[in-house]
């Protein structure tokens, strides 16, 4: 306890790795004591205290400071993070996926609903807690669906994003998988398009996008992103090819470090004026 000690003049910021809730009362004190935060729980991730109320089964701690909170997908909020007292490190599965489609979004393209996005995540991503099917004997050999549809946590996050994106989000349909290893996120998206383009164009934007991100490396055509293209690293690996007006994007992280503790300190490296890669490796 930092506060029983006074102190707090001695720390510049907090890093929270609590259970939701828990999360939320820390930073308040921290807040109060004008220290950083960089919260890697799911407290300050949604805008909205109904939305969270509704998928987290309880009412949000501190609902003043949710509209306050710098949403931490680095690429994409670097103008807003420097300076920021409040940063909400994203999910290890909205990161996959946001990462993945933020240049057709942010183009306005025309998309159907819905988006299918099919994340496959290495065993640690389910969490710490024990559970019966989380047992060597039950993950070993085995692969397994769980919260799919529209069921599980991060789909309000991940469409809460989108709608900042794009003026008219198509809906999505999010099913995450158990694979039998430690760690990673491989999320393969499909992405039905209103009408037909050209392959070269979308790779062109992409190109574009990505060009000088020091943690995303977008992969050249005939070329399919991997979990070995990013574990052990801070570094998203995207690929994409064109079936007809179908996009199919794949798209890989570390679901431990890209996908949390390395985002995090890539988020604090920015809100200090550090090089964003200190520390990190991509």
């Amino acid at each position: 306890d930092v506060g029983a000690g006074g102190l707090w003049g001695q720390v510049d910021v907090v890093f929270l790795c609590l259970p939701h809730a828990a999360a939320a009362a820390t930073a308040v004190k921290a807040l109060h004591h004008n220290v950083r935060v960089i919260d890697l729980s799911a407290d300050f991730r949604l805008r909205d205290a109904d939305v969270y109320a509704k998928w987290y089964g309880h009412n949000h701690p501190a609902p003043e400071l949710m509209a306050e909170s710098v949403y931490g997908l680095t690429e994409f909020v670097r103008e807003e993070l420097p300076g920021a007292k409040l940063v909400a490190v994203p999910g290890c599965y909205p990161t996959s996926i946001l990462l993945a489609l933020q240049p057709i979004l942010a183009a306005n393209m025309r998309l159907s609903s819905p988006i299918i996005a099919d994340s496959k995540s290495g065993v640690s991503g389910a969490g710490r807690t024990p559970k019966q099917n989380l047992h060597f004997v039950e993950v070993s050999d085995n692969f397994s669906p769980y919260s799919i549809g529209r069921k599980h946590r991060h789909l309000p996050e991940i469409e809460q994003v989108m709608g900042w994106w794009h003026s008219a989000p198509p809906s999505l349909i999010f099913s995450p998988h158990l694979l039998p290893v430690p760690r990673g996120i491989l999320s393969t998206i499909y992405v039905p398009l209103v009408y037909a383009v050209e392959e070269t164009a979308v790779r062109t934007l992409y190109e574009t996008t990505y060009a000088n991100e020091p943690f995303v490396k977008f992969l050249p055509a005939g070329k399919h992103a991997t979990l070995g293209h990013a574990v052990n690293s801070n570094r998203c690996a995207i690929s994409l090819q064109l079936e007809g007006q179908t996009l199919i994007l794949t798209s890989a992280i570390d679901n431990l470090i890209k996908g949390a503790a390395g985002q995090a300190v890539q988020c604090m490296n920015v809100v200090f004026g550090c090089d964003e890669r200190e520390g990190l490796v991509g």
